[in-house]
């Protein structure tokens, strides 16, 4: 009598690319089935399946980024060539066959590699080997036509989660929440905030200097952060110009007493030291602080660092200026972090929206008379950011809106609201080439206490 179960397959040497490919699996399988952000399931991928050469880590994480962006694509691509839903106890095919579709849809791999690479994957996965043969036919049909069926779908409505997309409708109109989602799903540029002489800097990188002062390359062409001149000297660090504008905001600071609130990784400490001022930086987590104290060791920056909870911190005094970057949706990140796209529910924002309340009445209470205070957060939302500071200004007669006023720290008249507050879209700034376009969106309110 044969046997119920297929021979086992066995599959072939691993060649290259193979571990490239098993690490953006893993990732999609941690980011997608448990809600894990992308950084840490891509560095838990990297540990489990082994270390990577600089080229092949780059193109896991590209496959993985891809996918993330195009995931709804991809599945009604997949799902068109399926004859029935996948069982559920089919180990990593799934992200297995988004993976490849990636690359023979937008990343334009070969098909022969990118075909016979997610079969071996299937084969060496105990759950997903006996669908081999079914990934093939699948993957094949995708090179085949699969273009053909991902020209019939809306991007913007395959990607951007209906939720989502309802919210930033009913908050900016039609339009324009269309051209969010449309920035939303491209990659950003680099943007690097530098120490000084930001011409000399993008005349060396081939980039170009925004408005604002921060020097702005093509990801594509930049290759290997930590390789390029300047960083290992801290004559610059990664930043993008929308989240360097808050800083600003507090005006001259050298000299001045400045907390850095929720401060790490360390972006905004770093500009307010560079800019002299005597920075206080509070954080509750032990690693993102780790972060922050070796990109001011690499950029020869000096500031006060402590770990603790702000809403218990007791500094027992105030500062000439606080800046508060509360922690938040950060839907308007999605350009750089785009399974933003798959972790945040409808109904989880209620939770941060309280605690960022919370937090914006503690920073109050340390700014000293006559300081500023500086609210932020890089979300699209506006309970996250216009609403807190109206709730804030009701509360607190203390505190009034320092208005921004257009050219400001380089600030477009476009990006400020009425009431005198930075509003950023990823759609703002757009450039004749698309790898230099874009921005983060945030939110940033100026106020300051009375005398």
């Amino acid at each position: 009598m044969p046997s119920p179960h297929p021979p086992r397959v066995k599959p072939r040497p691993k060649s290259a690319g193979f571990a490239a490919r098993e690490v953006a699996a893993a990732s999609l399988a941690s980011i997608l089935d448990r809600g894990r952000p992308l950084d840490d399931a891509f560095e838990a991928a990297i540990a489990r399946c082994g270390p990577l050469e600089a080229r092949d880590r780059a193109f896991a994480r590209l496959v993985v980024m891809t996918v993330l962006r195009h995931r709804g694509e991809l599945e009604s691509v997949v799902n068109a060539f399926l004859e029935r839903p996948l069982p559920a106890d089919s180990g990593r095919l799934w992200p297995i066959l988004l993976s490849a579709s990636a690359q023979l849809l937008m990343l334009e791999t070969p098909p022969h590699a990118a075909i016979s690479l997610a079969v071996d994957q299937c084969r060496a996965d105990p759950k997903a080997r006996r669908f081999d043969k079914l990934a093939n036919a699948v993957l094949r049909r995708v090179a085949a036509t699969g273009k053909d069926v991902r020209a019939t779908l809306d991007p913007i409505a395959a990607n951007i989660p209906p939720w989502l997309l309802g919210r930033w409708r009913g908050t900016y109109g039609e339009a324009l929440a269309r051209e969010i989602a449309a920035a939303s799903l491209t990659e950003a540029a680099l943007d690097l905030s530098v120490k000084s002489d930001a011409e000399a800097w993008a005349r060396r990188f081939g980039g170009v200097v925004l408005p604002t002062g921060t020097v702005r390359l093509n990801r594509a062409g930049a290759g290997r952060i930590d390789q390029m001149p300047g960083f290992a000297d801290g004559a610059w660090w990664v930043q993008d110009a929308a989240a360097a504008l808050p800083a600003r905001l507090l005006g001259p600071v050298a000299g001045r007493d400045v907390a850095d609130l929720c401060a790490a990784p360390g972006g905004k400490t770093a500009e307010l030291a560079a800019a002299g001022a005597r920075v206080t930086a509070v954080d509750q987590s032990p690693p993102r602080l780790a972060r922050l104290r070796e990109n001011l060791a690499r950029l020869k920056l000096d500031a006060e660092i402590v770990e603790a909870d702000v809403l218990a911190w007791d500094p027992g005094r105030t500062f000439d200026a606080v800046l508060l970057d509360a922690p938040c949706s950060a839907t308007g990140t999605i350009r750089r972090h785009p399974d933003i796209l798959h972790l945040r529910r409808k109904d989880d924002t209620s939770t941060r929206v309280a605690l960022q309340g919370k937090l914006l009445d503690r920073a109050a209470r340390l700014v000293a008379p006559g300081g500023r205070l500086v609210y932020c957060t890089c979300s699209l939302e506006p309970e996250e950011g216009e609403a807190q500071v109206a709730r804030l200004l009701e509360a607190n007669r203390e505190l009034s809106r320092l208005p921004i006023a257009p050219g400001e720290a380089g600030i477009d008249a476009a990006w400020i609201t009425p009431a005198g507050d930075l509003r950023t879209l990823p759609c703002h700034l757009a450039s004749p080439e698309p790898g230099l376009s874009g921005l983060d969106g945030f939110y940033a309110a100026r106020l300051g206490k009375r005398d």
